[in-house]
């Protein structure tokens, strides 16, 4: 019989992954207030899932001013530390690894998040989006994001050092490794195009001083907790939110090589989900895969079709799902057994209590 490429064992850094299958990150929103503390029904969801081959964690704020949505989780606080345990302890009861995705959103912000003052971010540049604010009864809305604030060296050098500190708590809080979120349009992405990066310094300008924000950080976290144990998700092919930069994908070559040789776990490709969208070339896969030593995980919009095709191509090495894992916290069984996928609800994809988030059953 053939073996499935889907469902063959693989080593992650010191991890040893079953199958092939993992859980993407997805923000959901439900975090306790005041403090966005991870809480009890947050350990629920993600145990209910434990059978991902990995867990990456929904992007998790490094600090107070990384926040850009209401009712995200933090990673820097004791009480969220105390949060993030349960959560882990319940994966690893049911079985599972979970990493901790690490998250500046820059410029994606509203001062409401800001003690009033204008979001940071590489250049003083709108980014022409939007971010979900709830009032204090959880009714939530969109709100246009401000021209932010053009960070000092002092504010880049503090937020280099929030990185590291989360990323301590994250392993004091029993995650596996973290995930350097550095795609999307957030801070750290948003450092490497020069849509968003009109420095004139040595973060700004040549792409050597675009990805200085970025290697500053994987060094910092790897340094921390050892690079093994470290990925991090880039997305040169979205260009939502002002990202557009005609220099992102030599950008993204050159930054999987200086990652590779840090000796970081994985990269983690992101890729455009919307119906239409268009597909990464495969030059581009075949010369990540030339620039990158470790394991490659991509995600967007995949089937198990596009996913073992992708595998057997050796293009990936791993494939993440997001919103068939929502609606089906046993996917990897389903999709082994080619089993019926459940629906969405995808009106309830944020804030909210259990509806929506914990009531999805496993099959019988």
């Amino acid at each position: 019989m053939k073996t499935d490429p889907l469902f063959t064992p693989l080593s992650l850094g010191p991890l040893d992954l079953p199958h092939r299958v993992v859980m993407a990150p997805m923000t959901r929103a439900r975090s306790s207030q005041p403090g966005n503390v991870p809480n009890a029904l947050m350990a629920r969801y993600y145990a209910q899932r434990a059978s991902a081959a990995l867990i990456v964690s929904e992007a998790t704020q490094i600090s107070p001013r990384a926040q850009g949505y209401s009712f995200t989780p933090g990673l820097h606080s004791e009480a969220q530390r105390r949060g993030w345990h349960e959560v882990t302890d319940a994966v690893h009861a049911a079985g599972g690894r979970i990493v901790a995705q690490l998250w500046h959103v820059g410029r994606m912000s509203h001062p409401v998040f800001q003690g009033g003052e204008a979001p940071l971010a590489p250049s003083a540049l709108a980014p022409d989006a939007q971010v979900w604010v709830a009032d204090d009864q959880g009714r939530g809305r969109m709100l246009n994001c401000p021209v932010p604030r053009a960070m000092s060296l002092d504010e880049i050098a503090a937020t280099v050092q929030d990185y590291r500190r989360a990323a301590a708590l994250a392993r004091a809080a029993g995650f596996d490794g973290v995930e350097i979120h550095g795609a999307n349009g957030y801070l750290i992405d948003q450092f490497l195009r020069s849509s968003a990066n009109q420095r004139d310094d040595a973060y700004g300008g040549s792409r050597d001083g675009r990805l200085r924000f970025l290697m500053d950080v994987a060094q910092a976290v790897a340094a921390e907790i050892g690079a093994e144990r470290v990925g991090v998700r880039l997305a040169p092919h979205i260009t939502a939110r002002n990202m557009d930069c005609p220099d992102i994908v030599p950008t993204i070559l050159e930054a999987a090589r200086r990652l590779s040789a840090l000796g970081l776990a994985y990269l983690h490709l992101a890729e455009a989900d919307w119906d239409d969208a268009p597909r990464v070339p495969e030059d581009f896969r075949r010369a990540l895969r030339q620039a990158f030593a470790g394991r490659l995980i991509v995600a967007g919009g995949y089937d198990a079709a596009r996913a073992r095709a992708l595998l057997n191509a050796g293009l990936a090495d791993l494939v993440a799902f997001g919103r068939p894992f929502v609606a089906n916290p046993d996917l990897p069984r389903r999709l082994a057994q080619d089993l019926p996928l459940a629906g969405l609800r995808p009106e309830l994809l944020f804030g909210g209590g259990e509806e929506g988030y914990t009531d999805y059953a496993a099959v019988a």
